[in-house]
C-alpha cells in the first residue's frame, strides 16, 4: 500500500512538472507569434502553478510574463504596474539563487520600457494632455525610483492640470525625499543649425563634441526647486482651505532653509492668498533685505507685490531691477503695468459721470490724469528701447503701441505697429 501512494504522489508531482511546462511553453508561442492576448490567458493559467515551480522554471515564467503583459509596447497602464512589479520579483529572485539568467534582459526591456515612456510623456506635456503626462512620469518614477525627477515633472503635470490632490501628493513625496532638482546640465553648440542643444549626461555631450558635430561645450547646475516645492504644497492647501497647514509647509522649509529668499517670497504669497497684505508687504522688505542688489530678486518682489495690488512696493521692485539690469525686458513691461493699471483705475469714476457741465469738466479732468498716467507707461519703454536699441522683445513694442493707440498718438502708434510686423517677420 505504501508503495502505490508513493506511485500516486510520484504521479501528481510529474503531472504538475508537465503542466508547468506546457504552460509556460504556450506563453513562448503565443509571444512568438504576436499573440499577446493568448499570451496574457497562458500567465493567467500558469500563474496558479508558479508556488510549485523550480527555481530555473520560475525565472523563466517571471520574464515572459512580463513580455506578454508588455505586449511589445501596447500595455495598458494598469498592466505597467505589473510589468514593474514582475521585472522586480524577477531580479530579487535571480539574486537570491545566484543564477542572473533573464536580469539582462529584464533590464534591457526595462530600458526600452523608460525610452518608450519618456518619449510618450513628453509628447503628452507638449500637446497639453496634462493628466496623461503627469501619469506617465509616475510610471516613469516607478521603474526606475532613483530618477526623482521624473516625479518632480509628474508633479508638474498634475498641477498644470488643475488636478490639486493628485499633484500635493507627488509634491509631499519630493519633500519627504528630500529632493532639490539641483543637477549639472549639459550644452554645446549644434554647428550646423548654430543652436545650443541639451544633453542629458556629459558622456553624450562629449561623444558629439568628438565628432565634430557641436562646440562650445557650457555646464550649467540647475537652481535648487525646494522653494517650489514648498510654495505648492502650501498653495494646494490654500485652494483646499487648510491655512494652517500651509503656513506650517513653509515655516518647516524656512527652518531648513533659512538664507533662501525665494521661501520667503512663497510665504508672501500665501499671505497674499489670504488676504493679509501687510504682512506679505513685511516679508517682501525682508526677502529683499537679503540681497537688495540683486535684480531678479527685486523683479520677483514686484512681480508678487503686482499681483497683491501692492502697486508702490512693485514700482520701487521692478526700478531697482532695471537698476541693477538694465536690459531686464520684463521688469520694463511690468512696470509700465503697473503705471497703466493705475490710469485704468480712474475708469469707474469716470463712467459713473453724468452729463451737467460740472460732471462734464470732472470727466475732462479725469481723463488728462488717466492721459499723464499712460505717457509715464509710455516713458518707462521708450527708456528701454533707449537703452536697449537692439532689442526685439515683441511685448515691450507691443504694448507701446497700445499705449500710443490710448493716447490717440497716431504716428507714434503707426511707427510701433511697423516694429511689430518687423520682429514677427523675423527682422
Amino acid at each position: 500500500m505504501k508503495k502505490l501512494m508513493t506511485l500516486v504522489l510520484v504521479f501528481t508531482v510529474t503531472a504538475v512538472s508537465f503542466a508547468q511546462k506546457d504552460e509556460v511553453k504556450a506563453i513562448e508561442k503565443a509571444l512568438k507569434n504576436s499573440n499577446f492576448a493568448d499570451a496574457k490567458s497562458a500567465v493567467s493559467a500558469a500563474e496558479g502553478l508558479i508556488g510549485n515551480m523550480d527555481d530555473k522554471m520560475k525565472a523563466k515564467f517571471l520574464f515572459l510574463k512580463a513580455q506578454a503583459l508588455y505586449a511589445n509596447g501596447a500595455a495598458s497602464d494598469s498592466d505597467i504596474d505589473k510589468i514593474i512589479t514582475t521585472l522586480e520579483e524577477l531580479k530579487n529572485h535571480e539574486s537570491s539563487i545566484g543564477k542572473l539568467r533573464y536580469t539582462e534582459d529584464a533590464n534591457e526591456m526595462k530600458t526600452g520600457m523608460i525610452n518608450s515612456f519618456i518619449t510618450k510623456a513628453n509628447s503628452d506635456f507638449e500637446t497639453k494632455n496634462y493628466k496623461a503626462a503627469a501619469i506617465k512620469f509616475e510610471k516613469l518614477y516607478k521603474m526606475s525610483p532613483k530618477d526623482t525627477t521624473y516625479l518632480y515633472y509628474a508633479a508638474s503635470s498634475a498641477v498644470t492640470d488643475q488636478d490639486y490632490d493628485k499633484a500635493l501628493d507627488y509634491y509631499i513625496q519630493l519633500k519627504n525625499l528630500g529632493y532639490t532638482g539641483k543637477k549639472m546640465n549639459y550644452y554645446a553648440t549644434n554647428k550646423e543649425t548654430g543652436e545650443e542643444d541639451y544633453f542629458n549626461d556629459k558622456n553624450t555631450r562629449d561623444f558629439y563634441i568628438k565628432a565634430k558635430s557641436h562646440n562650445k561645450p557650457r555646464d550649467e547646475k540647475s537652481e535648487a526647486k525646494t522653494a517650489e516645492i514648498v510654495k505648492n504644497i502650501a498653495l494646494i492647501y490654500v485652494q483646499n482651505g487648510e491655512t494652517e497647514k500651509a503656513i506650517s509647509a513653509i515655516k518647516d522649509a524656512k527652518e531648513e532653509n533659512p538664507n533662501d529668499y525665494n521661501l520667503i517670497l512663497s510665504e508672501a504669497n500665501i499671505y497674499t492668498k489670504l488676504g493679509n497684505n501687510e504682512k506679505a508687504s513685511e516679508l517682501f522688505h525682508e526677502a529683499l533685505s537679503m540681497d537688495p542688489e540683486n535684480p531678479d530678486l527685486n523683479y520677483n518682489v514686484g512681480f508678487y507685490a503686482m499681483n497683491a495690488e501692492q502697486y508702490e512696493d512693485a514700482k520701487i521692485a521692478f526700478k531697482n531691477a532695471l537698476k541693477y539690469n538694465p536690459g531686464y525686458a520684463e521688469a520694463a513691461l511690468n512696470l509700465s503695468t503697473v503705471i497703466i493699471s493705475e490710469g485704468n483705475a480712474l475708469n469707474d469714476e469716470m463712467s459713473s459721470l453724468g452729463n451737467s457741465s460740472a460732471d462734464n469738466k470732472k470727466y475732462e479732468e479725469l481723463r488728462a490724469q488717466k492721459n499723464e498716467i499712460f505717457t509715464k507707461g509710455a516713458e518707462v519703454l521708450e527708456s528701454f528701447i533707449k537703452a536697449n536699441p537692439n532689442s526685439k522683445n515683441i511685448n515691450i513694442y507691443t504694448q507701446l503701441k497700445n499705449i500710443y493707440g490710448a493716447l490717440g498718438e497716431t504716428d507714434k502708434f503707426n511707427v510701433m505697429k511697423a516694429k511689430v510686423a518687423e520682429i514677427e517677420a523675423g527682422n
